[in-house]
């Protein structure tokens, strides 16, 4: 391996992210990508960057934490920002993506840069390197590549369950039962509402409370992340737990009977031709046979066809601030950088985020450059100082971008300004830093 060969473990968003970092600083990049020789229990596509859970990047708000983040990401020429734009369907304020466009629009990208090789093989481990080496085999890393981090690390290794939502072909949705509307009116009605009365929503809650589930194996936690808790999960906290959550009616009144119904379950298409639909929220570990039964109590969806059930997996992760320093890279081997969810951010955004600055930090390295930290006023900052420093809380978790990472406001900044405040403090440090540190983009 030569000093300018560096390897990225892992064809995932925070992999092809932290490649084409590497890229743009004139670096040559293998990608180590195992599929389609081996599969997770969750991925299906062979090609790179496959979005396994929910096909949306969520908000695309500035003022909302997430949305300042792809904002950020923008500015520093994403792929996987790149990509979604090019590849997004209709869903209100939120970025979702037609997850095939999407992931093979990755793929082109990476496959077709002169410096990068894509090596479709799993990485077992092997000789340390004398270059940095990235790892970023994502939540569900095969187990070779878990037990090659348990080698280098001899801390606590840390997981917790996350599970799919179903998708179903609308052609086979009853749209009598249903109406297309955005939350408060705010989109063109891009989302399938499935309205519930008092008694409808009853008699579904008590079916799922009482439907067999899938049980994690003997050996293995039941632990979930609570940002992506399973819907049974979610309803075990008591009846009106769901209409406060992924079933809540506020602002989706019936336009035939102009009142809010009891709940509601949303439907958003899954791809650009509007053939697949996913129920929003209702990531699930009940058995097949289950949600034949349950989700078909929905009204529209008595005789649904589910071309994806839901499912559960598990995700694996490091308890970063006992085990990374500030750059991303293994205490224990300074040579080693962990990307995107295994180094313990979660979401999509999030995972591309912190792998495009895991690659930016791997080149500079290499390059002999000082090592940098985006500002913590940033959202990409903030969402980095999450994985160095917990806040004195007992136990570290994932964490999803949210404005509680962000810095304290003045005290004296109108609680009616305080996103506006946040947005001036991170847009006045981002652009600066960015032309201090000559940062360069891939083309």
């Amino acid at each position: 391996m030569t000093q300018k060969d560096i390897h990225v473990i892992g064809g995932g968003l925070a992999g092809c992210e932290a490649a084409l970092r590497l890229a743009a600083h004139g670096l040559k990049a293998t990608i180590w990508e195992m599929k389609p020789n081996k599969f997770s229990p969750a991925h299906r596509l062979n090609t790179l960057a496959e979005l396994v859970c929910s096909n949306s990047l969520r908000s695309d708000n500035p003022e909302k934490a997430v949305g300042l983040l792809k904002e950020e990401l923008t500015k520093l020429g994403s792929v996987v920002a790149r990509a979604a734009l090019e590849s997004r369907v209709p869903a209100g304020q939120c970025l979702a993506v037609d997850r095939n466009v999407f992931s093979q629009k990755v793929t082109d990208f990476v496959a077709n840069h002169p410096l990068i090789t894509l090596k479709r093989e799993e990485f077992t481990g092997g000789p340390l390197p004398s270059s940095p080496l990235i790892i970023a085999g994502g939540p569900l890393a095969s187990e070779p590549l878990v037990a090659f981090l348990k080698e280098l690390n001899p801390e606590k290794n840390l997981f917790f369950y996350d599970a799919l939502a179903p998708i179903v072909a609308y052609e086979s949705l009853d749209l009598s039962k249903t109406y297309r509307a955005d939350r408060y009116g705010e989109g063109e009605g891009d989302y399938i509402n499935c309205p519930l009365t008092q008694e409808e929503y009853a008699t579904f809650y008590a079916a799922l409370i009482e439907a067999d589930r899938v049980e994690p194996r003997s050996f293995e936690e039941n632990r979930c992340f609570e940002g992506c808790l399973p819907i049974e999960v979610m309803a075990q906290r008591g009846p009106k737990t769901l209409t406060f959550g992924p079933m809540k009616p506020v602002g989706l009144n019936d336009p035939k009977t102009g009142q809010r119904p009891a709940a509601v379950v949303q439907l958003r298409r899954e791809n650009l031709a509007g053939t697949l639909w996913n129920l929003v929220g209702f990531q699930t570990r009940l058995t097949r046979p289950a949600q034949d039964k349950v989700f078909r109590l929905i009204p529209g969806l008595a005789k649904a066809e589910f071309s994806r059930y839901g499912a559960i997996h598990r995700n694996t992760y490091l308890e970063a601030p006992k085990v990374l320093d500030p750059y991303g890279r293994l205490k224990a081997h300074p040579e080693i950088f962990v990307a995107g969810q295994l180094s313990g951010v979660e979401g999509y955004v999030e995972s591309a985020a912190q792998g495009l600055w895991a690659g930016e930090n791997a080149a500079r390295q290499t390059l002999g450059l000082p090592l940098v930290r985006p500002p913590r006023e940033t959202a990409l900052g903030s969402l980095l100082s999450h994985l160095e420093d917990f806040g004195g809380r007992r136990e570290f978790a994932p964490s999803n971008v949210n404005f509680g990472l962000f810095p304290a406001p003045p005290p004296n900044e109108a609680r009616q300004n305080l996103s506006l405040g946040r947005l001036k403090r991170a847009r006045s440090a981002f652009d600066p830093f960015l032309e201090a540190i000559n940062y360069v983009y891939w083309s």
